[in-house]
């Protein structure tokens, strides 16, 4: 995605290299990472020297807030490593000051829309923790649902991991918000 996409109240643009920042605070808010590696920091080095340069050159989309220009986080909208290109991971990370105020699915169903409008999407999916309440119900608001729980084989095992991996799902004609109409398969 090169060009910004526009929502009410977001702008989700391409990340850029001035955004070390950002990143490098929101990878270490010990909450925000909490379902990701156990809350642990993530050293400034990495983010700048691995995490930045694949969001710079992949599906990576910068979240800022149009009123403010805040910068609250990120989306992606991408295949799955490995996967086919027809089926789109969504995923997103947002500053705590942002959670419980609808930008995760703001932004999703936008991504949403973009990758079964222009993309040609024939699945969208997410995955997240069982017990990442918050992320399950963003994804049951975008009108995801629920398709398999699984357990990754983790080699430092976080709080919650033992109860496994949800992953959700969309499908062209599945109803979601927006629009009330299933769009034909």
């Amino acid at each position: 995605m090169d060009a910004p996409l526009e929502t009410a109240r977001l702008i989700l643009r391409p990340f850029t290299t001035a955004d070390a920042d950002h990143l490098v605070a929101l990878h270490n808010d010990a909450e925000v990472m909490r379902h990701l590696n156990g809350g642990k920091p993530v050293p400034r080095e990495r983010i700048v020297g691995e995490t930045l340069p694949r969001f710079v050159r992949g599906d990576f989309h910068a979240a800022v807030e149009k009123a403010s220009g805040d910068f609250l986080g990120w989306f992606h909208l991408r295949p799955a490593e490995g996967g086919p290109a027809d089926e789109l991971e969504l995923g997103y990370r947002l500053h705590r000051a942002a959670w419980g105020k609808g930008y995760a699915t703001e932004g999703s169903l936008a991504l949403i829309d973009r990758a079964f409008g222009e993309l040609g999407a024939r699945r969208v999916f997410a995955q997240t923790m069982a017990v990442n309440l918050r992320s399950r119900r963003v994804m049951e608001k975008c009108g995801m649902r629920l398709v398999r729980t699984f357990h990754e084989d983790w080699p430092d095992p976080i709080e919650g991991s033992d109860q496994g991996e949800v992953e959700y799902e969309l499908l062209p004609n599945h109803p979601r918000p927006g629009h009330p109409h299933p769009v034909p398969a």
